[in-house]
This record gives structure tokens, C-alpha cells and sequence, in this order.
């Protein structure tokens, strides 16, 4: 079977304290035990705000360089995700529909290689 990664996108101001409520915590509980008792997941996470952040680019000489922030600079990131096992992608996008709307954010679901 294919992973796939399931990316739920917030915006940069994107606060927790304010946006998430005792019902979409129970949505996102309930959507993980369902994803255990389908045996679909392999590993999820949330992630700290963008700003948190440090990006890493190549420098000539073997060097690398670490700086503040997200690497990219955009309006959206990603504030967690789910590794799936699924058989397809239409699969992998039945999860998906559910995580949208658990997580009342966008979703994006890619196929690992």
C-alpha cells in the first residue's frame, strides 16, 4: 500500500485558543480512533506556528545557513498532518474529507514516492 500525507493548512495568524473548541477537539479525537480502527495510520502530529521555525539553505563552501522562520514566504502553513496506508489515492481523499472537516481548515493529500 501507498503513504500519503494529509497537511491541514492554517493561516499565519491562525490562533488555537480562539479557533479550536471543545467539539472539533472531540471531531479530531474521534477522526484519529477512526483512522486507528481502520488501520490507516501510521503517524500524525501537530506542529508549533511557522514562526517557530528555522530554515536551513545551502552555502557555497559546504556551509549551511540557519535563519528565523518558515522557509517559504506565504500566508498559509501547515499546522499538522496525518501519515495514511491506504490502498488509493480516492482512498487517501475519503480521509481527507474527513480531516477537512474535523480540523475546519484546508487539506492537502499527496502520495509519498
Amino acid at each position: 500500500m501507498t503513504k500519503y500525507l494529509v497537511t491541514i493548512h492554517h493561516p499565519d495568524d491562525y490562533n488555537p485558543a480562539v479557533a479550536e473548541d471543545a467539539a472539533m477537539d472531540r471531531a479530531i479525537d474521534e477522526l484519529n480512533e477512526e483512522m486507528v480502527a481502520a488501520g490507516i495510520r501510521v503517524f500524525v502530529g501537530g506542529l508549533h506556528p511557522a514562526r517557530s521555525a528555522k530554515s536551513l539553505r545551502a552555502q557555497p563552501g559546504g556551509k549551511v545557513l540557519v535563519t528565523d522562520g518558515p522557509y517559504l514566504e506565504t500566508k498559509e502553513h501547515i499546522g499538522g498532518f496525518w501519515v495514511l496506508e491506504a490502498t488509493s489515492m480516492d482512498e487517501a481523499l475519503a480521509w481527507g474529507r474527513k480531516a477537512v472537516v474535523a480540523c475546519r481548515a484546508p487539506v492537502e493529500v499527496r502520495a509519498f514516492h
